[in-house]
């Protein structure tokens, strides 16, 4: 039997967290419908951030902690930062030691001594819009795009120059700069945006939830006509790309100087000197933030010499020389009238607090968040309550606790549903977990569309041009049901769908018919058993050799396996026990899904080259990509890690090799090149 790892539940909930702060922050940058509040997100972000910290080898490169989150939409031109849009750190201490730790941080950075004289700060308001980048060329608004990914944005140049406050052409010397990228804010006052709504409801239309949300769909309209009807208004914070100007020293400066170009810049801005400054303009906009005539949820802290600004530099998707500093979350009582199940995408089920209608965060709240049972047990709600609700800026806010006081009569504690509302499933919850989960899987409607895509992922069954749009269309026509049913798509049906044609059809019938032949562990990784990743897909293949006795597998069986302990081997066990997984996977074998099998793990046995051995990738191989690499070295026996530390065996290190080659030299590990790699392969390390 296996030994568990000790560091098997950070792992889990990292793995979790990653999944979660992905699929927020896609609702929130991509789509502009927020489910989450920023408290909320911020806490899960700085929880994940925290479990990185303390376990390097957690970290994987695509950790929402290692770039900033976004993506272009369909109908917009892509438009590549020269650069980068990074987010700033958020400072979720909402009191005076939020900006005395930030004070703290940039004092030690710079190596400044007790008696240093304080540093000189910028001070500004966090406004709650969309981040956009103007670029002016000899003083003429050329292109406006939006954050994106902070690496590419969208083109939306057309909607921004429906906005009067923004400039068509800067004035005073700004006519004269050859390039000067303009960063800011795009926002809906609050009149703006209740006269909206009223026009809305005269028209009979939808009314919008909050102005940032207003804000956003405005500037991502396809249509600049429908944009224009939307009253935007716009303030500057800062630079991109530069050429043939030389900005003032401080970012104070630079403020000044947009202004004198004609660009609206903030009045409620302040240079202000160490710790103290920063508190009291914190607390200055705090007692003035309801009578600010846009919505904030916090200010900006920024080092104001941008020479210290260059010498503090970034740690990956931060600057290091900014903060933003929230506030508390606005909150309201109101009565909890009764608590329903929503299962996720992910097969999560939630507890929702159905709420007397009460108007907090500038708008009407019916529905909260109450996250899982054990925090809904821990705050003592229970249904007909008076409950506190916190709104931060977000659509779905969340129940903070209730008001202490006796109940008229007895209530039982809310209970977690035996079977999944959804598709009747059995609803587990791993041990020592929060979460409760329907074991439906492939099988549950609300979680079909996740399942599909996945399935079809490249590292799964590789099925290209089965893509998010698409797999909408699929689901929500009826078009297919379960994952099998994909292969019953025909060229005539799929020509039908939006933005198909036949040729398109016809190559994605062929990827289908291509799919079918496969790999047992890419197989078992597409079927999205939960806990099963595409190493722990190869160990199992390589374990048991015929999908049969897989399936048949008892717990026991699957703790022999390398690297499964009690929570993944039990996972596998549950996925398998269901009917309707099995008859799943069935239906797959029946549609002509095949791979080599063979009996048992004896080759499993024998003796690899690579064999408990950890190695970490870093750079650009000469000619292997960094998928090769690894089957390469899995294949081998070895496992790749995302991180380097004292356990790490070997770094392979290619062209533009980061940090990790840092690290390994700083820790004696060996480094390979791809030639030492290969050697190494064949038996020759």
């Amino acid at each position: 039997m296996s030994e568990v790892h000790p560091d098997a539940a950070a792992a889990g909930r990292a793995a979790q967290l990653r999944e979660l702060l992905n699929h927020h922050a896609h609702l929130y940058y991509v789509l502009d419908a927020p489910e989450l509040p920023d408290a909320e997100y911020d806490r899960l972000f700085q929880e994940l951030q925290a479990l990185e910290s303390a376990h390097p080898e957690l970290l994987t490169p695509d950790s929402p902690t290692q770039r900033v989150i976004g993506r272009v939409l369909d109908g917009f031109t892509p438009v590549r930062h020269a650069v980068p849009m990074l987010s700033i750190r958020t400072e979720t201490d909402t009191t005076a030691g939020g900006a005395e730790a930030f004070d703290a941080r940039v004092r030690r950075e710079l190596e400044l001594d007790a008696d240093a004289p304080p540093v000189e700060y910028s001070a500004e308001l966090k406004f709650d819009g969309l981040a956009i980048s103007l670029r002016y060329e000899q003083g003429v608004l050329l292109r406006a795009a939006t954050r994106g990914d902070g690496e590419t944005g969208e083109d939306v140049t057309q909607n921004i120059r429906t906005i009067g406050q923004i400039p068509l052409r800067l004035t005073g010397e700004g006519t004269r700069i050859a390039v000067l990228e303009v960063r800011g804010e795009v926002y809906m006052r609050r009149d703006d945006f209740e006269a909206l709504n009223e026009r809305q409801r005269a028209r009979g239309d939808k009314t919008f939830v909050n102005p940032r949300n207003a804000a956003a769909g405005a500037v991502r309209q396809l249509d600049p006509a429908i944009a224009r009807q939307r009253p935007l208004s716009f303030f500057a914070y800062g630079l991109g790309e530069l050429s043939g100007w030389t900005p003032p020293p401080t970012h104070g400066g630079v403020l000044d100087a947009l202004a004198g170009m004609g660009l609206p810049v903030c009045a409620d801005r302040a240079v202000l000197q160490g710790a103290q400054g920063l508190v009291n303009f914190h607390q200055a906009i705090a007692a003035r933030r309801d009578e600010l005539p846009f919505d904030i949820d916090g200010v900006v802290y920024k080092v104001n010499s941008l020479e210290l600004q260059r010498r503090l530099g970034f740690v990956t998707r931060e600057p290091r020389w900014a903060v933003a500093h929230k506030y508390p979350a606005q909150e309201q009582v109101t009565r909890l009238q009764g608590i329903e199940v929503q299962v996720g995408r992910t097969g999560k089920l939630t507890p929702v607090a159905k709420l007397e209608p009460v108007f907090v965060g500038g708008t009407t709240v019916s529905n909260a968040t109450l996250h899982n049972v054990f925090e809904l047990r821990r705050k003592g709600v229970r249904v007909g309550d008076q409950v506190i609700v916190r709104r931060a800026g977000d659509v779905i806010p969340e129940v903070v606790g209730r008001i202490p006081g006796p109940r008229a009569s007895y209530v039982p504690n809310f209970r977690m549903p035996r079977e999944c509302p959804v598709c009747a499933s059995a609803v587990l919850r791993e041990k020592g977990g929060m979460d409760h989960r329907c074991s439906g899987g492939i099988f549950c409607p609300a979680q079909r569309k996740q399942a599909i895509l996945h399935f079809a992922g490249r590292r799964a069954m590789d099925i290209e041009g089965l893509g998010d749009k698409l797999v909408d269309q699929l689901v929500d026509g009826a078009i297919v049901q379960s994952l099998p049913g994909l292969y019953k798509l025909g060229v005539a049906r799929l020509a039908a769908l939006e933005r198909m044609a036949d040729k398109s059809a016809q190559n994605l019938v062929a990827a289908l018919e291509k799919s079918k032949s496969t790999t047992l562990a890419r197989f078992l990784y597409a079927l999205g058993i939960r806990q099963v990743g595409e190493t722990t897909a190869k160990d199992l293949a390589r374990h048991f050799g015929r999908l049969d006795a897989l399936m048949q597998a008892s717990v026991e069986q699957l703790l022999q396996v390398r690297d499964v302990g009690p929570i993944v081997a039990q996972a596998i066990h549950d996925f398998f026990a269901q009917p309707h997984n099995r008859e799943v996977v069935e239906q797959l074998r029946a549609a002509g899904l095949h791979w080599e099998e063979h009996e048992g793990a004896a080759a499993d046995d024998a003796p690899k080259p690579l064999s408990g051995k950890t190695l970490v990738l870093t750079g650009t191989l000469p000619s292997l990509s960094r998928d090769q690499a690894k089957d390469l070295i899995e294949a081998a026996g070895g496992k790749v890690s995302g991180s380097v530390s004292k356990k790490t065996h070997y770094v392979v290190a290619g062209e533009e090799a980061g940090s990790k080659l840092d690290k390994a030299r700083e820790l004696g590990v060996a480094v390979l090149d791809e030639a030492g790699l290969l050697a190494l392969l064949q038996g020759g390390g």
